[in-house]
């Protein structure tokens, strides 16, 4: 190559008129590219991902559900002691269930005693405020709340647990047979240990004892066979053992209403 080589100007202006120009169309195209180039690679600098990889990201991991406090709130549930173990008594909307219960697991004798206290207390309390009338009987009131903690809660949390003992399950004649039971022999021993009861604390003789029963026995029996049929087969049915008194005691507030006032009526 000989540097001192030269064109002459004649066949440099003949190269220029014959070589091709880019048409206009064709040079917007080259801009364009050069543009998206420059602006693609700019982007690539500050970390900015292009759309299609935001979208694809986006879709795949759905925030809607991911996020949903919906999902957040089953997730804290499956999370909860509760759902984990089936043992741990649910104590819900009551206060002091779960204490309640486990006092039963523990102690369920007297906590039984208690559940039956509360009912005859409530029974009596309602008897007199709503159907006896007249001053409040402070005396009849404590009497038949002591009933319920010494006699009513021990004895049936006995007799419930030997009567579950000796007939098992839930099917129609099981249930059948311990309500019959309870109705035909544990109701008059009940009802006859309730009047002498009541006689011995006013002082009365054991002949007005007798008679107490012999008038009355027949006409508090009558009322439990018009209540409690009915209620056993529920309690039998699906009540657990060591839950019997405190469902028989929230159904006997009411029947205790009508003891307190055959029992205390001259």
């Amino acid at each position: 190559f000989d540097p001192t080589f030269a064109v002459p100007p004649a066949a440099a202006a003949n190269f220029c008129r014959h070589s091709p120009s880019p048409s206009p169309s064709s040079a917007s195209k080259m801009k364009l590219a050069t543009l998206l180039v420059v602006g693609l690679s700019a982007a690539s600098a500050f970390g900015v991902a292009p759309a299609s990889t935001t979208l694809k990201k986006s879709l795949s991991k759905p925030a809607l559900v991911v996020n949903s406090p919906l999902r957040t709130k089953d997730a804290a549930a499956a999370s909860s002691p509760l759902f984990r173990d089936p043992a741990v008594t649910r104590g819900g909307a009551v206060p002091g269930w779960a204490a309640y219960n486990e006092a039963l697991d523990k102690n369920p004798l007297t906590a039984k005693a208690c559940t039956s206290l509360v009912g005859w207390a409530l029974g009596d309390l309602l008897a007199q405020l709503f159907i006896s009338g007249g001053p409040f009987d402070m005396k009849r009131f404590l009497t038949l709340s002591v009933f319920g903690f010494i006699y009513h809660g021990p004895s049936g949390h006995y007799f419930y647990n030997w009567l579950d003992s000796k007939i098992e399950g839930t099917g129609a004649g099981a249930v059948a047979t311990k309500v019959a039971i309870d109705q035909i022999f544990w109701c008059p021993i009940f009802m006859s240990v309730f009047f002498a009861y009541l006689g011995l604390v006013n002082g009365d003789g054991l002949a007005a004892i007798g008679d107490k029963i012999k008038n009355d026995l027949l006409s508090a029996c009558q009322g439990s066979w018009k209540v409690w049929p009915l209620v056993h087969a529920v309690n039998f049915k699906f009540i657990s053992t060591k839950h019997r008194l405190v469902f028989i005691n929230g159904v006997q507030i009411a029947f205790n209403m009508f003891l307190s006032i055959i029992g205390t009526k001259k």
